[in-house]
């Protein structure tokens, strides 16, 4: 993590707030790509915002913060006390939620959901790719980037709540053309009806991110999260006893073996680590059904082991 100077803070939105950063020496930043987000570290711990400005602009980041305050603390800190001029320690960009190459686009936001798909309408733009934004929100008022946005003209939809009632998801999937990338990301209940009325990969393909852990699908023969297992961390040559109802990070970052932890619900990806051995119970919001199915990596903030024994790269 790097120290990173804030150049300019403005409200976006009711209870929005955008952060400018910049390197307070005017170095040039990592390059990043649409879908991308940092870490950035406040009193209340480590947090986690989408970058939303321009990729090509390598001499400053923007992130968007939405006042959340029954969450844990940061949003709070980042809306009260932070100030242009103050140092922030930052992250360097990782994505996990990145934009693929297709013949159009619909984005699908809810509230803060916009600001990742901010740049990848930017970049879909520019490639010349046809897109449509579907944006819905409670009130106006607190829909973050109306400005601009609305510079897109009828490809941009806007849809609050209190004016129009909720959108018409099943609709908009219904006609969607083939081969189109839907990008969504907004509150749980937004991306579990996309889910749900998602018409399949005859279609084209679904792409989400969540701000929340997703609820991990019960088996009633599932006692993985009640039973203890060894992991043996394979570089380390190291053995180590994660208890029933623990996290291997936990246990892994206790016996001072590994700093990886980030987000410690499963939803960024900083954790994500090689499963050399061993049968993983992935209960992240990263890994897609395919990665998931192969075994081959794991988040282990969240996840656990089926199996008696778990081997990893660490």
């Amino acid at each position: 993590m790097t120290e990173l100077r804030v150049l300019q803070l403005r409200w976006e939105a009711e209870d929005v707030v955008s952060v400018t950063l910049a390197d307070p020496g005017g170095a040039r930043l990592p390059a990043w790509e649409p879908g991308a987000h940092v870490d950035v570290r406040t009193p209340a711990g480590v947090r986690q915002y989408s970058l939303c400005g321009d990729p090509r602009d390598t001499g400053k980041w923007r992130v968007a913060v939405l006042r959340e305050p029954g969450g844990r603390g940061g949003s709070q800190w980042i809306h009260d006390a932070l100030r242009v001029g103050r140092l922030v320690t930052v992250g360097a960009p990782r994505n996990a939620f990145p934009l693929v190459a297709a013949p159009r686009y619909l984005f699908v936001a809810g509230g803060i959901g916009v600001t990742p798909l901010l740049p990848m309408i930017g970049r879909a733009e520019l490639s010349g790719v046809p897109w449509r934004l579907l944006y819905g929100g409670r009130r106006r008022a607190s829909m973050a980037f109306l400005g601009e946005l609305g510079a897109y003209g009828d490809r941009v939809a806007v849809r609050p709540q209190d004016e129009q009632g909720l959108p018409d998801l099943r609709a908009e999937l219904e006609r969607l053309p083939e081969g189109t990338a839907v990008y969504c990301c907004g509150p749980a209940g937004l991306i579990a009806a996309v889910e749900e009325l998602w018409p399949g990969d005859r279609r084209g393909t679904l792409h989400v991110e969540r701000f929340a852990p997703a609820a991990p699908p019960r088996r009633a023969s599932d006692t993985a999260s009640d039973t203890a297992f060894d992991v043996e961390l394979a570089r380390s040559g190291v053995t180590l006893r994660v208890p029933a109802g623990g996290s291997i990070l936990d246990v892994v970052e206790g016996a001072g073996l590994a700093d990886l932890g980030s987000c410690y619900q499963g939803t960024c990806g900083s954790c994500e680590t090689k499963v050399l051995d061993g049968v993983p119970d992935h209960r992240d919001s990263v890994l897609s059904a395919a990665e998931r199915a192969a075994g081959t990596s794991m988040m282990l903030c969240v996840s656990r082991c089926s199996s008696s024994r778990l081997v990893i790269d660490l």
